[in-house]
């Protein structure tokens, strides 16, 4: 057996070289809808949108391709957000009170969104409570120096901008008290202020609404009312007609009232009954319209003009809507072209110039939680023949938009390609309200040269697909593998499997079902692979594992791994009680266990005693030096669902002796085990004639039983084997066969490699002794240097349970470099996690959103687009150093694809 000894040693200058070109960590994209949206906010010259969330972010978008992110420093809602009319400038207040200033900055060429000034509005003298300085509405000027703020206690105040001063002019109520009969008094208040809106005639003058009904035209420098309009419904919003003659308050009741504004009465008590002049002809725009006794609380918007009255009725609630219209105060009308409605599950554009007023397609923002994300796969290189088939598949269903005409085009995007889009959709008989789990799709595989895709799920059921660009009419083949074979003494106690459809059904083109694998129990299935070349998936659930040739439609193998004392894997989903009883048991004991053996030996654990330097021990039986361990206690053979298939892979190698390689399967499961099968696959030309055999070459128990996250095999220079078809094709090197080859087992607790074919220990690390974490993913990267393209390392890529990345060199597995990347406490976002073949990631930040990261010094897919501005002042060269976070996400590219419940986006740019 090859041994090696390694000494601690100082770090080597060279190598910190080459690791600081070949590696980088860096946030760079956000990919979905933003999470729980909560304002939204339009600059009609810059053509801008905004949107701001309840988790602080606020998220920019203009032309496809322009996206910025800001990120505020506390975790607040967003609650309203103000443009600074052309400036490339805006507001924002959170739900904490605070006021906060951001400008959109040039740096190294592109745009970045930065904050430069935050505000809190002080307390008045004399009044403890701090709810009477609650801010409920902000009024920016057109003229963009001076900011209104209306509170709950119905004060207005004043701040200057962009500095955020506040000015000595505020109004208080007790200035227009004097003037407002008694019902709309509250002892020394007027309510809380709803709604400030700036006289689009006479810049002076602003409406102030309260709450109860009561609406204020005030002159800013005589300080004097000048219009009372007597409402007697509790007020909601208020906006102008162009003219300034007359505006229209909405109210909780449902209504809106249109008010005359006349200085022949200065206290109006009754609206009139007009219409408002909102373009050429009549349009009314508000938020509701159905009838809450007959419909409840829908979430509707409604159009109205002359006869025609259409009510949207939406899937989610309405945030805020805005139209995006004619700004020049020449006009005599505002001309809207669209309507933006932003929802809290989608955005919606409506084309209100064409008849019949039809949504337009968005080029971003797309809703990947249409259904719930249960599953992703990422495929890099997507060969560009395999490509166009799918878009054209996808343009069957829904041919691509037009997307020049998109209303919200400013600023200019430095790449090619737009952001995310969806370019395919595959589905069943979709129903967005089911609730059956049996439904739900569990793992992916897709073999891009030969445009095969295998789709598992919850209910044992594993599907082949073959790409057509052909409408077909055909029967579905139908097999069953009974992963217990004949096992005694179990039952099955889950749920039933999905019935097949029987007889033709009709596909279109694109993905179409050839054959449908049926798992027996039909427990979900934990496990999927493909090796198109051989025509062989693999497959595996907590019961066990089988060998599928979907050629031949034959099954090859059913192995069934469970352990005797394993109940919980024959009781399915719904029954875990007992089980969970008897986890907890089992958990307790092991603590009992770490603490009396704590008691004999000592365990010591340095806060410094970083990866890095746990790398220069290696647990090695003759190193000279042994590092201080976490004890790890081996885990209960009987421990539940010790059965679980956790990976499954295929590999061309050395497996019966050293001289003769062939195909061979490999499967890891929760207990710590490794199955290995020889496999007889025939010629291409014998495919019909021959079935494939497997034969159970080794079988291997790691000493504590850790579940097995994932198996690969290397070759003889310690490079990954090469993909199906790669070096068929010559898309790839052939790998080297000379050597000898080497197995990597991963399990939650450490990293191993095994010379092959004898299966022995060559070195290892124990990630769980040294670091007190578990592993959770883990993948084969290839990382090129940023200084020579012709240089170019593969590395094993870890993610923990305590949400930070190992990366380590492979096959010496000594550590690279360690960065923080996911909350400890984001569960689904650990889980979620999907690294890529060129040291990038992706994992779920929300159930909507996916955030893209990057490890590779080189390969970093980051926005790049460009907002050009012009301002009267200048504060970006006075924003504080620490007081931004730049989040850019947009990207672009192409060779790739995010598989997501059947989705895929769009390829991205690798620079």
């Amino acid at each position: 057996m090859m041994k090696f000894r390694f000494r601690r040693q100082g770090n080597d200058p060279h190598r910190e070289k080459i690791k600081q070109d070949l590696f980088a960590f860096s946030k760079t994209v956000e990919h979905g809808f933003p999470n729980q949206p909560s304002a939204l906010a339009y600059d009609p010259k810059l053509q801008l949108m905004a949107i701001g969330t309840k988790s602080g972010a606020i998220k920019i978008y203009g032309a496809p391709g322009v996206e910025m992110t800001g990120l505020h420093k506390d975790t607040a809602a967003v609650t309203q957000i103000h443009f600074l009319y052309g400036q490339g400038r805006m507001l924002s207040l959170l739900d904490d009170n605070t006021i906060h200033l951001w400008e959109i900055v040039q740096r190294e060429n592109r745009s970045h969104l930065v904050e430069l000034h935050s505000f809190n509005l002080p307390g008045r003298p004399g009044i403890e409570s701090t709810s009477a300085t609650r801010v409920t509405v902000m009024l920016l000027k057109l003229s963009c120096d001076l900011l209104a703020l209306g509170t709950e206690g119905g004060g207005v105040h004043f701040l200057e901008l962009p500095t955020l001063t506040l000015l000595n002019k505020s109004l208080f109520q007790d200035e227009i008290m004097q003037s407002v009969p008694e019902e709309y008094k509250c002892g020394k208040s007027l309510g809380p202020v709803e709604s400030l809106q700036e006289h689009p005639q006479d810049s002076d003058k602003i409406l102030i609404g309260y709450s109860r009904g009561l609406v204020v035209l005030w002159d800013l420098n005589s300080r004097h009312v000048v219009n009372l309009f007597l409402g007697k419904q509790q007020l909601e919003s208020l906006v102008w007609v162009r003219s300034g003659n007359s505006f229209v308050s909405s109210h909780s009741a449902g209504g809106y009232m249109v008010w005359a504004v006349s200085s022949s009465n200065p206290c109006t008590h009754d609206p009139i009954s007009s219409t408002i002049p909102y373009g050429e002809a009549p349009l009314v725009l508000f938020s509701g319209g159905m009838p809450r006794a007959s419909y409840g609380d829908r979430h509707c918007l409604t159009i109205l003009q002359d006869s025609s009255h259409v009510t949207l009725d939406f899937t989610s609630r309405v945030i805020d809507f805005f139209t995006i219209h004619c700004t020049d105060k020449e006009k005599e009308f505002d001309d809207p072209s669209a309507l933006v409605v932003l929802l809290e599950e989608e955005l919606v554009v409506i084309d209100l110039q064409m008849a019949g007023w039809p949504t337009v397609p968005a080029p971003y923002l797309a809703p990947l939680h249409s259904s719930a994300i249960t599953c992703s796969c990422h495929i890099s290189n997507v060969p560009p023949k395999l490509w166009e088939r799918v878009i054209s598949a996808g343009q069957q269903q829904c041919p691509l938009q037009n997307y020049e005409n998109w209303p919200i085009c400013g600023g200019k995007n430095l790449k090619n390609n737009p952001c995310l889009l969806f370019i395919y959709f595959q589905v069943g008989c979709f129903d967005p309200y089911s609730d059956d789990p049996r439904l739900g799709i569990q793992k992916i595989s897709v073999c891009k040269y030969s445009g095969k895709l295998v789709v598992a799920g919850t209910a044992g059921q594993v599907i082949v697909m073959v790409l057509s660009d052909e409408k077909s009419d055909h029967m579905i083949d139908v097999a069953t593998v009974d992963l217990l074979q004949d096992r005694e003494g179990f039952t099955w106690k889950g749920h039933d499997r999905l019935p097949p459809k029987s007889g033709s059904v009709v596909f279109a083109p694109g993905f179409q079902p050839v054959v449908l694998v049926q798992c027996m129990p039909p427990a979900a299935v934990t496990a999927v692979t493909l090796h198109a070349e051989w025509n062989l998936i693999a497959f595996g659930t907590s019961h066990g594992f089988g060998l599928f040739d979907y050629h031949r439609r034959n099954p090859v193998l059913a192995r069934c791994t469970l352990h005797p004392n394993d109940s919980l894997a024959m009781e399915g989903p719904l029954s875990r009680v007992k089980s969970l009883k008897k986890s907890l048991r089992q958990s307790f004991r092991r603590i009992r266990k770490s603490r009396v053996s704590g008691k004999k030996r000592a365990v010591v654990y340095s806060p410094t005693s970083k990866v890095q330097e746990a790398n220069a021990q290696l647990a090695e039986h003759d190193a000279e030096v042994t590092p201080v361990q976490r004890r790890i206690e081996p885990r209960s053979a009987d421990d539940s669902l010790s059965g679980v298939v956790r990976c499954l892979c295929f590999a061309d190698t050395f497996l019966r002796d050293g001289t003769h390689h062939g195909p061979t399967m490999w499967a890891g499961t929760n207990s710590g085990s490794v199955y290995a099968y020889a496999l007889d696959v025939p010629s291409q030309e014998k495919f019909s004639e021959q079935s494939v055999e497997a034969l159970l070459g080794k079988e291997i128990q790691l000493m504590h039983r850790a579940p097995v996250v994932s198996i690969a095999v290397l070759d003889g220079r310690g490079n990954p084997l090469p993909e199906p078809y790669e070096v068929s094709r010559d898309l790839a090197k052939a790998p080297d066969m000379q050597g000898s080859h080497s197995v990597l087992i991963t399990s939650e607790e450490q990293f191993k490699v095994f010379m092959l074919p004898k299966v022995s220990a060559k070195t290892k690390f124990k990630l769980t002794a040294h670091e007190g974490c578990r592993v959770r993913k883990v993948a084969l990267s290839n990382f090129t240097s940023v200084s020579s393209e012709e240089y170019s390392e593969n590395a094993l890529v870890c993610l923990t349970n305590l949400g930070d990345i190992h990366v380590f060199s492979v096959p010496a597995l000594r550590p690279q470099v360690r960065y923080d990347c996911i909350r400890k406490e984001d569960i689904s976002g650990i889980a979620s996690c999907v690294f890529t073949k060129t040291g990038q990631g992706f994992y779920l930040i929300s159930p909507s959103e996916y955030e893209r990261f990057s490890l590779s010094a080189r390969v970093i897919t980051e926005p790049l687009c460009r907002v050009d501005v012009e301002r009267p002042h200048d504060l970006s060269a006075h924003s504080k150093s620490d007081g931004s976070r730049d989040v850019p996400i947009q990207s672009q590219g192409s060779g790739s694809w995010l598989i997501k419940y059947f989705f895929f986006t769009d390829r991205y740019q690798l620079s």
